[in-house]
């Protein structure tokens, strides 16, 4: 192919990509581009490796506007259909409406002749669910969704090529799901779902993405499990957690009953060697597993703090010691009773004990814990105990901190709050949560605990109130009518009303995605293919799903809400009763319509108790108020009264998942989190993506301040917009992960919790190297009830000094009441100021933008 030949393709792909961006991409910079691209490229160049370079000069400029993105992911799209279908694709219209309909039978032809898909996918009517195919819909992706799809979402044999289009996937999935209605209902709920899904309203997590619709339907995306104190059964346990690992389950194993170092085993006469050279052989076990570059085998072991082995387990990611005391692959997690919290709190002594010596310690909670406890501590001080060992309980939580703050781990998860709040209180003990630590359900060494989750776009669920000419809404169809385009086509929305004007939840809107997407997720747990019985047992018994949110802080930005305000509290407490209100509706309907679970009657739905009357129930079990607003605002006493006549279908409804993965391909701001940054790396399995905050963009243009010097300023301060001379609100409105005091983001998950029963996947962006502090945030958190918390993510030193968040001047008629004496001289700077980048710290690398590594494991992203 020679040089002229490259510029006309150039050129015309440039053109194709840059229309309506004509203001960013004019002719000189696409002269500009064409002339770079054909510099990297040789003579002979395929059309493949032509649309790559034109892709990577796009996506280099970026950072200087989200318009290149847009014609990067145009071009990615054009050219990823060429190759799946042979053809350039057609400019819109009906010519690409048929060639998106042709292109779908065959994929579902060619999954079924090589053995991919179920059989039954085969039965459907192709033709209807074809016409039903809204192909202007892939316009919704961004460059680094279509990337990761490509890579790893859609379907292909072997080690062949991807053979699904964006919406070939999207009706794959939803005609996968659907497999569990009635014959005569298929086509019609396939196309429920898809409609939610192709709009990106909603998203399953990623096992189900994978899997749905296949001849291995793993759709699960978590699992739990206890170990139990016998080497028979430690082993079976290193069993099913590669079997679970292998079908793409993240895994939370409860470690708890093994006796420890120094135990005596009865069978032998010998002391035990206790959990650390167990958890490292789990450790290894998980390092194995690999999904052919789809997704890491992970897991993450839990611990009580009243453990024997407990200062050692928290060393286990420590990057110095004795390497056969080291887990570098697995995560680690603290399971913390209040009467902890009350012994640092009231500056006490703390007793370590072995659980062989203290058998009903681990399957207690609340009053009844402390009773056990004080007894036990009572019968060590009269030498009733072989083994245990007392240490001052600041100094234990001081340690914990440090180690935190050092290694990432262990994160922090309060035992009491998430079995006081459990629906199912009345058949078992939740001993840990998951991988993700949004979990929260019983498991016993009889049964494995299992999630099915799915998350609701909240900034797809934002519209205008005014003149729908000006104000377009997130629905894309909506979009699509109000572009002003000739063709049509589909921008990539920034939603930003005439003269700033601000979005609002739409409730109607909302209870219609949250009636399809609970219906879906029930879909889910017959539908699921189970790797072991025990997993099986359980999630037919008791169906949990866990229901939850992502693009959390894209819809305040919509809302024009800072989240850093009092406002963003109303806005999460109105979202999170939003979301628990019709997953127990539609729970309770299809309850209705299909059975109540096995084990609904004694639970406390069965007892006219829902999430926000827990607390009161935490509440009185700690002796103290609960300091969460539980004001319902919408009809309860309906949802009550339909439980009450038709029962639960599910045992637990809602969780609210880290959504790292899907909210890339959703295009929004992960789960309930705090934007990063405005500026940054985002760096994943599938590569390293730019990116910029659209909306600030938009503003800043609106300002006539978009250019060189606020790219550069935003580069210099890594995103942060704090003190930056921004316009109006708009310092407050864009102020990103650790701008945002870490104590006020605690609230505003304490705020949606009220209203969920199960946990929230909540990072802490903790932008200080002080202990008090850091003790405060976590000290805070289980005042508010938390149930967990995940990743601890800091800033590297530079970006400590550069940070516009004084931590120390904080309001401290924000913070919680008492004294601060558990970590007030931790030496949490290790010199550096910074941590290791394993713990989700914010180095950076790769250039001058700071980097964001997702988790490595994507089972409930």
């Amino acid at each position: 192919m020679s040089t002229t030949t490259h510029d006309t393709a150039i050129r015309d792909l440039l053109d194709r990509a840059r229309a309506g961006y004509e203001d960013v991409l004019d002719e000189a910079e696409r002269d500009r581009i064409t002339a770079e691209v054909e510099r990297a490229l040789y003579d002979g160049a395929d059309r493949d490796e032509i649309a790559e370079a034109t892709i990577d000069a796009l996506t280099a400029r970026i950072e200087r506007d989200p318009a290149y993105d847009s014609a990067a992911a145009r071009v990615a799209r054009g050219d990823y259909v060429r190759r799946v279908t042979g053809e350039r694709p057609p400019d819109g219209g009906e010519a690409l409406a048929e060639a998106y309909r042709e292109s779908f039978r065959a994929a579902i032809d060619r999954g079924l002749d090589a053995g991919l898909l179920d059989e039954r996918m085969g039965e459907y009517d192709l033709d209807r669910l074809a016409e039903a195919i809204v192909p202007e819909r892939d316009e919704l992706f961004d460059y680094t969704a279509l990337d990761t799809l490509e890579q790893r979402y859609y379907l292909r044999e072997a080690d062949s090529e991807p053979f699904e289009l964006p919406q070939v996937f999207w009706m794959r999935v939803a005609m996968g799901v659907a497999l569990r209605e009635d014959r005569s209902e298929r086509e019609a709920r396939a196309e429920e779902f898809y409609e939610v899904l192709s709009t990106l309203r909603f998203v399953h997590s990623t096992p189900t993405l994978f899997h749905a619709g296949t001849t291995h339907p793993q759709l699960s995306s978590c699992y739990l499990t206890t170990v139990p104190d016998d080497l028979e059964g430690i082993f079976d346990a290193y069993k099913e957690h590669a079997k679970l690992s292998k079908w793409s389950g993240g895994l939370g194993n409860d470690w708890t009953p093994l006796r420890a170092d120094g135990a005596l085993v009865s069978s032998t006469g010998v002391e035990s060697t206790g959990t650390v050279p167990f958890l490292k052989i789990a450790n290894d076990v998980t390092g194995a597993i690999n999904r052919s570059g789809k997704r890491r085998g992970a897991a993450a072991a839990y611990l009580e703090a009243w453990h024997l082995d407990f200062p050692a387990f928290i060393d286990l990611r420590r990057n110095t010691g004795d390497e056969r005391r080291r887990t570098h692959d697995m995560n680690t997690a603290a399971w913390v009773p209040d009467l902890l919290m009350k012994r640092v709190e009231n500056d006490e002594e703390w007793t370590l004990f072995s659980p062989d010596e203290v058998p009903d310690l681990h399957g207690a909670y609340g009053e009844e814990f402390e009773t056990l406890y004080e007894e036990y501590e009572e019968a060590a001080a009269n030498g009733e105990l072989r083994q245990y060992e007392t240490v001052d309980a600041s100094d234990l939580w001081r340690e914990t901190l440090t180690r935190l703050f050092e290694t990432g781990h262990p994160w922090i998860t309060f035992k009491d709050p998430c079995n006081v709040r459990s629906p199912q209180d009345h058949v078992g003990v939740v001993n840990s949560s998951n991988l993700c630590t949004e979990i929260t359900l019983n498991t016993s060494e009889d049964e494995t605990a299992v999630c099915n989750l799915g998350s609701i776009n909240l900034a797809r669920h934002m519209t205008f109130r005014g003149d729908a000419e000006s104000h377009p809404a997130p629905d894309d169809v909506a979009v699509a009518a109000r572009s002003g385009t000739e063709d049509g086509r589909l921008d990539s929305p920034v939603n930003r009303g005439a003269d700033g004007e601000a979005a609002e939840l739409d409730a109607e809107l909302f209870a219609d995605t949250a009636e399809t997407a609970m219906r879906m997720l029930d879909n889910v747990v017959d539908l699921n293919f189970y790797p072991t019985e025990k997993a099986e047992r359980s999630n037919m018994r008791h169906r949990p799903i866990g229901l939850g949110m992502m693009g959390f802080h894209e819809a305040l930005q919509l809302a024009r809400v800072p989240m850093n305000s009092e406002r963003a509290l109303g806005f999460a407490g109105k979202a999170g009763e939003l979301l628990g209100y019709h997953a127990l509706d539609n729970s309770a309907k299809l309850a209705a319509e299909r059975g109540a679970y096995e084990t609904f009657e004694g639970s406390k739905w069965d007892r006219d108790l829902l999430p926000q009357d827990t607390l009161d129930l935490l509440a009185d079990e700690r002796g103290r108020e609960v300091p969460v607003d539980r004001e319902e605002t919408l009809d309860w006493d309906a949802v009550r009264d339909r439980i009450a006549d038709h029962g639960m279908r599910n045992s637990n409804t809602t969780a609210v998942a880290p959504t790292a993965t899907i909210s890339t391909i959703a295009g929004t701001s992960a789960s309930i989190e705090p934007q990063y940054s405005n500026l940054y790396v985002r760096s994943n399995m599938s590569g390293d993506f730019t990116v910029v905050n659209e909306r600030l963009v938009a503003d800043l243009k609106a300002e006539g301040q978009w250019g060189s010097e606020a790219l550069d300023r935003l580069k210099y301060r890594d995103g942060a917009v704090g003190d930056l001379d921004l316009p109006g609100s708009l310092s407050d409105l864009y102020r990103g992960a650790f701008e945002i005091d870490p104590r006020h983001q605690l609230r505003l998950t304490a705020r949606r919790g009220a209203w969920i029963d199960q946990s929230q996947s909540h990072n802490v962006f903790f932008p200080s190297t002080d202990g008090s502090l850091l003790s405060d945030v976590y000290e805070t958190a289980w005042e508010l009830g938390l149930k967990t918390t995940y990743y601890l993510r800091t800033l590297g030193a530079s970006s400590i000094e550069q940070s516009t968040l004084d931590m120390s001047q904080y309001d401290d008629t924000q913070s919680r009441g008492g004294t601060r004496n558990a970590a007030d001289d931790a030496d949490l700077d290790d010199g550096s100021g910074s941590v290791p980048a394993e713990s989700g710290s914010a180095d950076e690398v790769g250039g001058d933008l700071p980097t964001v590594e997702d988790p490595t494991c994507d089972a409930c992203q």
